[in-house]
């Protein structure tokens, strides 16, 4: 019978945490493609069309829905994997992790109710939005999400991926690719638009991995008994 690494063993996480962090990864890309469509960037932030149209206001209303499960589902991933590292974990990663993470998703709420506040201002029966106070709103919904909460993302990227390479849970590209994304999300994402979406694709890869490695790891075991 193949013996595995100690860290390995403790890393076996269930079809539980892949498929959390598949229905986060989705969830967090829809979310973020409809804040973006419904709270424009750029001259055409301040029109009058930005205060008025309908399906910019439905697609921020469809967003701010999808945020509350974003969150639920990501402490969920993060839960299921840090229960299943056990005592192999660098319990100083493991706390850079768990609170990178935390932190991520108040910040994720905190841009939620900021742009619900925009929703709130542009859209009052019976009254003209304010154009100051729609782009105070705008401006603080986004940096709140990509100059806060995705900092915070590339913290967690980061911290997992080094968790995954020094128990050498993760394979040497996945965790390049982790670097990669974290570098992305701290030094590009807040300046570059959509940039931000590199955390939902590395979430989906990530746990598209886990599920894979789970299930082989589950045929080896049923060949071996």
């Amino acid at each position: 019978m193949e013996q595995k690494a100690p860290g390995q063993e403790a890393l076996e996480t269930p079809r539980a945490a892949g498929l959390a962090g598949v229905v986060f990864a989705l969830l967090l890309a829809a979310a973020i493609v409809l804040i973006r469509m419904g709270i424009p960037e750029g001259a055409d932030a301040v029109t009058v069309q930005a205060f008025t149209d309908s399906g910019r206001r439905d697609a921020l209303r469809a967003a701010l829905a999808l945020v509350p499960f974003t969150g639920i589902f990501f402490l969920w991933f993060v839960g299921a994997v840090r229960a299943h590292v056990g005592a192999a974990e660098d319990k100083f990663l493991a706390t850079v992790l768990l609170g990178s993470g935390l932190v991520f998703v108040a910040s994720l709420f905190a841009a939620a109710a900021a742009a619900s506040a925009v929703l709130a201002v542009r859209h009052q029966a019976g009254a003209t939005p304010d154009p100051i106070a729609w782009d105070f709103g705008r401006h603080l919904a986004y940096t709140l999400m990509t100059g806060y909460a995705m900092r915070m993302a590339a913290v967690f990227v980061c911290s997992m991926s080094m968790i995954g390479h020094h128990l050498g849970v993760l394979p040497r590209w996945l965790s390049l690719v982790g670097f990669l994304t974290a570098l992305i999300l701290l030094f590009v994402s807040s300046n570059v638009p959509w940039a931000e979406l590199v955390f939902p694709a590395w979430s989906l890869v990530l746990s598209l991995h886990i599920l894979v490695a789970g299930r082989r790891a589950r045929t080896r075991a049923a060949a071996s008994a």
